[in-house]
């Protein structure tokens, strides 16, 4: 078993800490892949990133409250799960009143990928107030977060996966890879959930459904939002290819407007 000093405030390092490469992958983004940030921004205008940022914020503390308000320590909270469905979620309700089709989560990929990494470091070193331990484990990595209790760090679990994609996805984007360019959010939306899924099962949060609890259903929720998307990009740049289609969808980083 590993010590680990902990104290509740490092959370909000961590989140400063996120915050700030996050920040830094944004401009990693604009400096190499500058026309689909421009493409963004020319397809898009303020009120998509006001909906945006409504939605991720309703999403964290709708989701965390409704986890942690059935705890046996019953306490308001937020999640970074809960801000990617609330932020998709307005995302695609300001998309279809604006008619923008195709995807328009291509230049956020590494921001989020890097923000989660480093963020949930700053949940691993709040200790047991953060909420977001693991369950106990006797495996020699189990980490002591000030309770005499060896627990799985899922932080880290979470951390590392998240950071295997980004390894992954940074080649195949440079690559030129078609699931990058073409589902590179969606790509990452459905790594996120299958690992985030597997995760839950380490946690002792209060089931909802049978063994599930509200983050793995929410998990399954995106997992087949991100299915539906790549299913029906391939479907219709296959039948492009036969020339069974008018037009094909952009890459995800270049969505365009429905016709008048």
């Amino acid at each position: 078993m590993l010590y680990l000093p902990t104290a509740p405030w490092l959370h909000y390092v961590g989140d400063a800490a996120a915050w700030l490469v996050a920040a830094a992958g944004g401009r990693w983004v604009y400096r190499q892949r500058r026309a689909s940030v421009e493409g963004l921004a020319r397809q898009t205008d303020p009120s998509y990133f006001v909906t945006l940022a409504i939605g991720g914020a309703l999403g964290a503390w709708l989701l965390g409250s409704l986890n942690t308000l059935r705890d046996a320590r019953p306490v308001l909270s937020h999640s970074i799960a809960g801000a990617l469905a609330g932020a998709i979620v307005a995302v695609e309700l300001w998309k279809l009143l604006r008619g923008v089709r195709g995807s328009t989560g291509g230049p956020f990929v590494v921001p989020l990928a890097l923000g989660i990494m480093v963020g949930r470091w700053g949940c691993l070193f709040a200790g047991p107030a953060d909420q977001t331990y693991g369950i106990p484990t006797s495996l020699p990595w189990g980490i002591d977060l000030g309770d005499g209790i060896a627990r799985h760090p899922v932080q880290l679990y979470e951390s590392l996966a998240v950071g295997l994609f980004l390894l992954v996805y940074a080649r195949a984007l440079r690559a030129g890879r078609h699931w990058a360019t073409a589902h590179g959010f969606h790509v990452f939306v459905l790594a996120y959930a299958v690992q985030r899924f597997a995760w839950e099962f380490l946690k002792p949060y209060p089931p909802l459904i049978g063994p599930l609890n509200v983050f793995h259903l929410t998990m399954m929720g995106l997992c087949l939002y991100a299915l539906v998307w790549i299913a029906r990009g391939n479907r219709t740049g296959g039948a492009a290819a036969q020339g069974g289609a008018l037009s094909v969808p952009r890459p995800d980083e270049q969505p365009v407007r429905d016709l008048p």
